[in-house]
């Protein structure tokens, strides 16, 4: 497959199979996110990769999320409503919690190091349709809460940046559209 033709074809796939993925598979998909750019090469991801039961730290941390959430619910409506959340974890065969590690060196910029961490992800996306496997890239507000960074040991520097949801596709990829980069572009020129 051609780059061209990754970064045009790559979509996000939300529904995969219950499929095992190899070690070897995502072990690939991983080596290329680490090549992703970064300023000073301080290199400031880490990635924990969950599977099988490994998958309940992320979902006992999506219920701890919601129950903080949710003074107002308790007993048999509080623990249905946990379970659910809790299942999220399990919407794929292999989650992956892509961390930014900040770097200590004090040329290091939080923002940047912050987009190096997210290209890192880009990087993981792309292999992952370059491999044959779908996968989709979500976040949103319980990602961010501190009850997720506990649920993965993370330090107070430490920040979770997408969890990535990957398996064999279930689904055909959706038509994509896009604006041109012409009209999203402004040239400076002499």
């Amino acid at each position: 497959m051609q780059l061209e033709e990754a970064i045009q074809g790559r979509r996000s796939i939300g529904r995969v199979k219950n499929d095992p993925v190899p070690r070897e598979a995502i072990e690939k998909l991983l080596d290329a996110a680490v090549w992703a750019p970064n300023h000073f090469n301080t290199q400031p991801w880490k990635f924990i990769v969950m599977t099988g039961e490994g998958r309940s730290a992320l979902g006992n941390g999506y219920a701890k999320v919601a129950a903080a959430q949710l003074p107002e619910l308790s007993g048999e409506e509080l623990e249905e409503r946990l379970a659910k959340e809790r299942t999220k974890a399990y919407r794929s065969p292999v989650v992956i919690a892509a961390v930014c590690s900040p770097s200590e060196d004090p040329r290091a910029v939080l923002a940047e190091e912050l987009a190096a961490a997210h290209c890192a992800v880009q990087n993981l996306l792309l292999a992952a349709h370059a491999n044959g496997l779908g996968a989709v890239w979500r976040s949103g507000d319980p990602m961010y809460h501190p009850a997720m960074k506990e649920a993965f040991d993370l330090s107070e520097a430490e920040r979770l940046v997408g969890l990535i949801f990957i398996g064999y596709p279930d689904m055909t990829a959706p038509a994509a559209k896009r604006t041109p980069a012409s009209e999203k572009t402004v040239w400076l020129e002499q």
